[in-house]
């Protein structure tokens, strides 16, 4: 397997470089699988989407997941379990994001949409400044809420909430067993709210929607035995965080793709009229475009836990692999001028790649995202009110980029609308 240069390895880490860079870096001189070397042992980057298949859908028993980042904040919940205890997990899970699963929430994602358009409309009116990431966070949250509780978000827990975006910044430079005193105190407000949360439910106390998620988990905690409190928690707060922070980060990137490609909001409210087929499609397009580009799991890092062949390659067992979807994603061979805003790639036939592996912003094969969904039909439908009656007008945009749990915009949004 080709090897980029220790030299460059090294240089890398006197710049100071991000992980990132490394990346690019190899996939640019070695192609689509490739190793370096931080340590004695090789880690392999795979961007090649027929290589991505076979790690992430055709071989997931000899590539696995050990474990995720985001385990000081997720526990054992789905997102960071394995083996037998994610295959039952994930079970009594799926069902709920199913095409008559989803129907379930259809009216929590709409009714949290209009509550969203109704603060919008209030902006346009007075004309006050506000920041566009948190208001995606707000309505990301809302959503989510409602689907897990039956309750539309109230003030106390939004703010008891935002603790979320604070670990989840944090997390990349924490020690996984010492996450300091500051962090451990936000932990301590997200543990509060989510077996508040879980309280009231035994209680009886669903919101004015019904039952939720939330009912699905207690329901699942009668039956099996190893859903604990502590799993119970792990889980909710497993599905409020992948059910916000990603969807939000998201939109946020879209905004701030439309403000500087306008012709593309005006070509997708002209492929049809209000509540149409076509013009839900071209607002999805949207939604997919921007994944393109910042796609919601960036880096998705697998271990070998068996020999074999990679590409052709030999992959010994005990070997780290990072899939990175952020890098398959601007590969020019696959997507042509990649680096360009081109919502037609996902309404135009022929023009995005066939191969499964090419396109996978939330990944692929058994443990691709459950909620993708719930998180394309909660961003459209926000869109669907949105889009038409405002253009926000940046005062300023982020300079940058943060490669952390997830890709997002290094600053601040600050908007008016228009």
């Amino acid at each position: 397997m080709p090897e980029l240069d220790p030299a460059l390895v090294a240089r890398w880490r006197a710049d100071g470089g991000e992980l990132v860079d490394l990346l690019t870096r190899t996939r640019e001189l070695l192609g689509g699988v490739a190793a370096f070397r931080l340590g004695p042992d090789p880690t392999v980057l795979v961007t090649d989407p027929r290589a991505v298949q076979q790690v992430l859908a055709l071989h997931p028993d000899r590539y696995v997941k050990r474990s995720h980042r985001a385990r000081l904040l997720v526990g054992d919940g789905v997102l960071s379990a394995t083996g037998d205890a994610w295959r039952g997990q994930r079970r009594v899970l799926q069902g709920q994001f199913t095409g008559k699963g989803m129907r379930r929430y259809e009216d929590r994602i709409e009714a949290a949409a209009r509550t969203a358009a109704g603060r919008w409309a209030a902006y346009a009116r007075t004309g006050e400044e506000f920041d566009l990431g948190d208001e995606m966070r707000r309505f990301a949250l809302d959503t989510i809420w409602r689907s897990l509780t039956g309750h539309p978000l109230d003030p106390d827990t939004e703010r008891e909430l935002g603790a979320v975006s604070t670990v989840m910044g944090a997390l990349p430079t924490l020690p996984a067993r010492a996450p300091g005193a500051a962090v451990a105190a936000e932990l301590a407000r997200i543990d509060a709210v989510a077996r508040h949360a879980i309280a009231a439910a035994r209680r009886g106390e669903a919101g004015p929607d019904g039952p939720g998620l939330l009912h699905v988990l207690l329901d699942a905690a009668g039956q099996h035995a190893e859903y604990t409190d502590d799993l119970l928690r792990d889980e909710l707060v497993t599905l409020l965080v992948a059910g916000h922070e990603t969807t939000a980060t998201t939109l946020t990137w879209l905004y701030l793709l439309l403000d500087g490609h306008p012709e593309a909001r005006e070509e997708a409210l002209a492929a049809g009229g209000e509540g149409t087929p076509e013009r839900r499609q071209a607002l999805g397009a949207l939604v997919q475009e921007a994944l393109r580009l910042y796609p919601a799991a960036w880096i998705l890092p697998r271990h070998a836990v068996e020999d074999g062949l990679l590409a052709g390659h030999a992959v010994p067992a005990g070997t780290d692999v990072l899939v990175c979807p952020y890098l398959t994603h601007r590969d020019p061979e696959l997507w042509p001028d990649p680096e360009r805003f081109d919502p037609a790639r996902f309404t135009t036939p022929g023009r995005r790649p066939s191969e499964p592996g090419s396109h996978l912003p939330f990944g692929i094969g058994p443990r691709a995202c459950l909620g993708l969904r719930f998180a394309l039909r909660e961003a459209t439908a926000l869109l669907e009110h949105l889009l038409p009656a405002h253009r926000p007008r940046f005062r300023t945009t982020p300079a940058g980029t943060v490669f952390g749990i997830t890709v997002r915009p290094d600053g601040a949004t600050p908007v008016s609308l228009a």
